[in-house]
């Protein structure tokens, strides 16, 4: 038996180099907690030469994929690319090879995670990827072992910091979403192109990670019904505060025995008193209801180099310790289940809807029957008029309604004469999800 575990980094960047740095600063506690020392023997960069000024001669550095994945000597890989390929190839290598491996590659598992997990297993190896959801947050871990024995029916999350950020901005310092777009793209908060953030797509990954364990079935990507929040304006947050909501990019997977899984993503306005709703800036947050766990939450940093690399570090530890006891490939893929997909135009749920309508007699009756034919029923109906400009604003939250009989009524007032513009559709969650 080796008197050390050793660990092949692939990528040095933010998050790698918050795992050497965990890794140095805590070896000795690491090293008590796992029964031998933990440590990265060698490091895949491409910026090999400004590493080695950076770190001197504590790491082997290579830009050669081949001397870290090839090394007999190293037990984990750990794979921080930040991109689908060669990550997901790296990823089969090591485990064709024998290694362990931990990532927080989130688009690697919400894409591949289906030829990747039988991989694993066939070679008995640990895939950990703690990571890939949330950052700091321990909410995997706890999915696959402190909650297994519950049936979960449901995840509610704030996953997505830029947005959360962007909207609690929007929220309370009463700013348009332009405004607050430069702003999180000038601390950093937001990419350049932030459409991945701004429109869902990273929320839809992080919840298809979470949904499949949750759900014990393997969801994809394209199963995801994603809006992003670029409709909103800070009117609507107005509105919503108002009438007793918050609003929030909420990721939400529900089991419906009757209906299916639903997944989306899509802006959300929760009541006030929901614990989600206080959850402000680049705060992250996971809300699950489980029948015997009945509701948690998890909340933390959902991003940044130490939160996640102690994720990473976490995974590492736990793997080192698998190695101990000869435990490796003890969890694999929970995936050993095949729920059904909610048709989209059966998921329910109320709905705001803000429309820009001509000040005329009959306006709202109109716009009512539009809603009546359709079987949606109004709960809240709020006018405002501007007499200059002969306009109204009307906004109404619904009670639940089919994704399917809202769109119909949504396209019988697009063509309505007193119906200028519908600006804005927001859904609605109106408690816990039970």
């Amino acid at each position: 038996m080796k008197d050390f575990v050793n660990v092949g980094l692939l990528g040095a960047g933010t998050v790698g180099g918050g795992v050497l740095k965990v890794l140095e600063k805590n070896a000795e506690k690491i090293a008590k907690e796992v029964g031998k020392p933990v440590r990265i023997t060698k490091v895949l960069d491409r910026h090999v030469d400004r590493l080695k000024q950076e770190y001197g001669d504590k790491y082997i550095f290579t830009d050669n994929a081949d001397e870290v994945l090839e090394d007999k000597d190293i037990d984990i890989i750990v794979e921080l690319l930040g991109r689908e390929h060669p990550a997901k190839e790296f990823i089969a290598r090591a485990f064709a090879n024998g290694k362990h491996v931990v990532t927080a590659n989130k688009d690697v598992l919400a894409k591949f995670g289906s030829e990747l997990f039988p991989l694993a297993h066939e070679h008995n190896c640990d895939f950990m990827f703690e990571a890939s959801v949330c950052g700091g947050i321990p909410i995997i871990g706890p999915l696959k072992t402190s909650m297994a024995a519950n049936q979960i029916t449901s995840i509610m999350g704030i996953v997505n910091g830029t947005t959360n950020y962007m909207l609690s901005k929007m929220a309370n310092e009463h700013l348009d979403y332009d405004e607050v777009l430069k702003e999180a793209q000038a601390k950093g908060y937001a990419e350049s192109d932030p459409t991945a953030d701004v429109g869902g797509l990273d929320a839809a990954r992080k919840i298809t990670i979470l949904a499949s364990i949750a759900f014990n079935t393997r969801f994809n990507l394209d199963d995801v019904q994603v809006e992003g929040i670029e409709s909103i304006e800070a009117c609507d947050i107005k509105y919503a505060t108002d009438l007793g909501y918050a609003v929030k990019l909420l990721a939400i997977a529900k089991n419906d025995p009757e209906n299916g899984v639903s997944l989306r993503v899509n802006p959300t306005m929760i009541p006030l008193s929901h614990p989600l709703a206080g959850v402000n800036g680049v705060y992250n947050a996971v809300f699950v209801n489980g029948d015997a766990i009945g509701e948690a939450m998890f909340l933390g940093l959902g991003a940044g180099r130490l939160p996640t690399a102690s994720s990473v570090c976490g995974d590492i530890i736990d793997i080192a310790r698998n190695m101990q006891h000869k435990s490796t490939g003890r969890i694999s893929c929970t995936c050993f289940e095949e729920k059904r997909l909610c048709p989209p135009d059966k998921m329910s749920a109320p709905a705001y809807i803000r429309l820009q309508v001509a000040d005329k007699p009959g306006a709202l009756a109109a716009i009512a029957a539009a809603f009546g034919a359709q079987n949606v029923s109004l709960r809240n109906v709020v006018q405002t008029n501007d007499v200059l400009s002969n306009k109204a604003e009307i906004v109404v939250i619904t009670h639940s309604v089919s994704e399917a009989n809202l769109q119909m009524a949504l396209q019988i007032l697009r063509v309505l004469p007193v119906v200028e513009a519908i600006s804005c559709v927001i859904r609605v969650e109106d408690r816990h999800l039970a």
